[in-house]
């Protein structure tokens, strides 16, 4: 299976936010969710 860098970039924030943890950076949070839903197919 391939990884797209898009998917490796997210991957890689949720790393940088596990690492984070308790005191992580909320907007990394929010961050690491927007991406994810854009990156999901979605009927219109």
């Amino acid at each position: 299976m391939k990884v797209t860098l898009k998917e490796r970039d997210l991957i890689e924030q949720m790393r940088n936010y596990n690492r984070s943890y308790p005191n992580g950076y909320p907007r990394l949070l929010e961050i690491i969710i927007e991406k994810f839903y854009s990156m999901l197919r979605q009927p219109y």
